[in-house]
């Protein structure tokens, strides 16, 4: 288990070497994984411009849930309301959308500059109310970094 600001220290070296947008961003995943054991599955959902979160890189079990629309689910809802959530106990949300029978709480951290919302972290823990401020605190940092990250791809696809 390693802590939030080494891994962002692993996570510049890597920008510094150049490495891809796309090898960062799974290292994030995977780092941010390894943040908290309640951790049980880590994902991004990247935001495209038709309303559709899309998954990539993960880590946990695979799922079905590979497009949600905006609104649908804990992770569309939060990009329709704009903000992150935190919830303890997902049997208690009537649009959960479930990857696992075992997930018991859920969180969606976005991925934004400003108003603009790139992407993404979703957790799911096996645990109720597994998400404390820490954790929060934690994934904010990786997705605050993560934000910097897509900015800069954006201003270098539209100078290409």
């Amino acid at each position: 288990m390693k802590n939030v600001q080494e891994l962002i220290r692993q996570l510049d070296a890597q920008v510094d070497r150049g490495e891809s947008f796309e090898v960062v961003l799974e290292s994030a995943v995977r780092g941010t994984h390894q943040l908290d054991p309640r951790f049980d599955w880590t994902g991004v959902y990247e935001l495209y411009p038709d309303n559709i979160l899309r998954l990539g890189p993960f880590v946990g079990s695979p799922t079905d849930h590979v497009f949600i629309g905006v609104g649908t689910g804990v992770c569309g809802t939060a990009v329709a309301e704009r903000r992150n959530l935190n919830i303890p106990d997902v049997r208690r949300i009537t649009n959960y959308l479930a990857c696992s029978t075992e997930t018991r709480s859920e969180l969606v951290i976005l991925i934004r500059t400003g108003d603009v919302i790139h992407a993404q972290i979703d957790i799911d823990s096996h645990q109720v109310a597994a998400f404390d401020e820490a954790a929060v605190n934690q994934v904010q940092a990786v997705a605050d970094w993560l934000a910097r990250r897509y900015e800069a791809r954006a201003a270098s696809d539209a100078r290409h």
